[in-house]
């Protein structure tokens, strides 16, 4: 297929303009994307070995304590958890509770998973020896994991609203355009062209052949998340359409009207070994994780079983869940059950797992892993490719060998791609000092990123591009590699043993490693003054 010369100039503007408008943002969504599929073990990794854990109880117990707590610690009838361990005879589970009002949700989305503050701190409770209750304040949870989703969702902003979540979506359609435009720039030599890397003096043509590579090996995943990203940005607003004009209130857990009921009676609600029983009746292939039960002393008392079933699609990233009565048994709703969904909810929920590689265990996790890093690098190229052009089109119409434009872009390219793995790798390096050193303390991760972030892309539009790239990715390195160094040395003091979170320093050394090869050509580049670039020194007079 040959494309007129006017059409690729057209496609080829449209790739350049989508791409540089979106990219900046799209490089933090996918360097902090990346670590959001690693929330979990980010959290167990700032989780002290020594911290207070809540008890571990056997069913039978917790079927005892519930209606004892209930009576005596009313509050926690509004959102109680039940953690499981183990399976069959063995399992074992720790209750927990919301001290304060949270943001617990009402539709099984990700905002059920997240604690705030200290103020939102969770209890829990056991008995003792004697049967008399006992509670304690658990320790607050560190929001490494939530706070890293943040950035991901939000592009780095500093406000998880509403209008940040448009402005993602935004950024995602243009994403989506750049994605077609480019498809249609290479598909002339696709054939002849596809993983050819042009080795030579032409640095500039070395990196198109990768950029291109990347972007076509990689396309299906960039369209999956070019088009849910757009989906999730609006999602909340159709939901609440939905949930108003077509079933009259009733998705959100609220009653269309007020309705008079008394409180249920506590002696009939069933115990947890009865409900984990009915759930596993109900969904044979589910590993059962969490009993989450929610209103229980008012009119609409629910239970989500959520777990997950290795052979069907997760609708959220934390599983799925059948929706039972506490009280009767009775299934209220198995719209999010893996393996058990109708074809509506199953595509929305294909969605979610598709974005979110909550499917195929955790070697899907390190391939996403890997293609949200590699889709950061292709933003990346793409903006050096442009600068790179730009800077071709200024020689041959006898401008500046480096416009205005063109050095603007590569101190923000600079400033906004390292800035950000720099300010990831301080945030979570001093975070972990924190709760080393301070534990007592409660810095929350947004005080470490964006004064990491913001001073380097102050410095970058300061100094430009040449002089900045190397300071930045110098402290990159520093902190990136400082963090697996300073799991060794957890591990070598005794402080702590290699667990679930290792993931955090395997993911953070090979980083620092590339980073550290990338600061070292950047150096021999910069110091070649001959060379036309903006990675040069730069030419008074542009």
């Amino acid at each position: 297929m040959k494309l007129k010369s006017e059409t690729l100039r057209i496609y080829k503007a449209v790739h350049g303009w989508t791409g540089l408008l979106s990219g900046l943002a799209l490089f933090i969504a996918f360097y902090a994307g990346a670590f959001t599929l690693f929330k979990a073990e980010l959290d167990d990794w700032l989780r002290p070995a020594q911290q207070q854990q809540a008890v571990q109880q056997s069913l039978d117990e917790l079927g005892a304590l519930l209606p004892r707590l209930l009576r005596e610690q009313p509050a926690a009838a509004r959102e109680l958890r039940l953690d499981l361990q183990g399976e069959g005879v063995q399992r074992r589970a720790s209750l927990s509770w919301q001290a304060a009002a949270g943001g617990v949700g009402g539709d099984g989305d990700e905002d059920d998973e997240g604690e705030g503050g200290a103020a939102d701190r969770r209890r829990s409770a056991h008995l003792d020896a004697a049967g008399q209750l006992q509670l304690q304040t658990l320790p607050a949870a560190m929001p490494l994991g939530r706070f890293v989703d943040d950035l991901h969702r939000v592009v780095g902003l500093p406000v998880d609203n509403d209008v940040c979540r448009w402005l993602m979506g935004v950024i995602a359609a243009l994403y989506a355009l750049a994605l077609f435009s480019g498809l249609v720039l290479v598909l002339p030599t696709l054939a002849k062209d596809f993983l050819a890397l042009r080795l030579g003096k032409n640095l500039k043509r070395l990196w198109l052949d990768a950029h291109n590579a990347v972007g076509v090996a990689s396309l299906p995943f960039h369209l999956v998340m070019a088009v849910t990203a757009v989906v999730f940005a609006v999602h909340d607003g159709l939901y609440a359409l939905q949930d108003r004009w077509l079933h009259q209130s009733q998705l959100q857990g609220r009653p269309a009207v007020s309705v008079a009921a008394p409180p249920p009676d506590l002696a009939q609600m069933l115990s947890p070994q009865q409900l984990v029983a009915r759930a596993e009746a109900e969904a044979p292939g589910l590993r059962i994780e969490q009993l989450q039960y929610q209103q229980l002393l008012g009119p609409r008392p629910l239970l989500r079983v959520w777990g997950h079933d290795e052979r069907a699609v997760s609708p959220r990233a934390r599983g799925g869940f059948l929706a039972l009565d506490p009280y009767s048994g009775r299934v209220l709703n198995r719209d999010f059950l893996p393996g058990q969904q109708g074809a509506a909810a199953l595509i929305i929920s294909s969605a979610f797992a598709l974005h979110m590689a909550s499917f195929g265990g955790t070697e899907v996790r390190w391939m996403y892993f890997l293609l949200a890093l590699a889709g950061a690098w292709l933003f990346y190229s793409g903006n050096l490719l442009w600068i790179e052009s730009r800077r071709k089109r200024a020689v041959a119409a006898g401008e500046a060998l480096q416009t205005r434009g063109s050095r603007v872009m590569a101190a923000l390219s600079v400033g906004v791609s390292l800035g950000c793995i720099a300010a990831l790798s301080g945030t979570l390096l001093g975070l972990k000092l924190q709760v080393l050193c301070l534990p007592e303390s409660a810095l929350r991760p947004a005080a470490l990123y964006y004064p990491i972030f913001l001073a380097c892309l102050g410095w970058s539009v300061w100094r430009g591009a040449a002089r900045a790239a190397l300071p930045v990715l110098r402290l990159a390195v520093v902190l990136s590699l400082a963090i697996p160094l300073l799991g060794l040395c957890e591990v070598v003091i005794g402080l702590a043993v290699f667990n679930k979170a290792w993931v955090v320093e395997a993911t953070v050394l090979p980083i620092g490693l590339a980073l550290a090869a990338m600061a070292r050509a950047t150096a021999r580049r910069c110091s070649d003054h001959g060379q036309p670039s903006v990675w040069s020194a730069p030419v008074r007079g542009g």
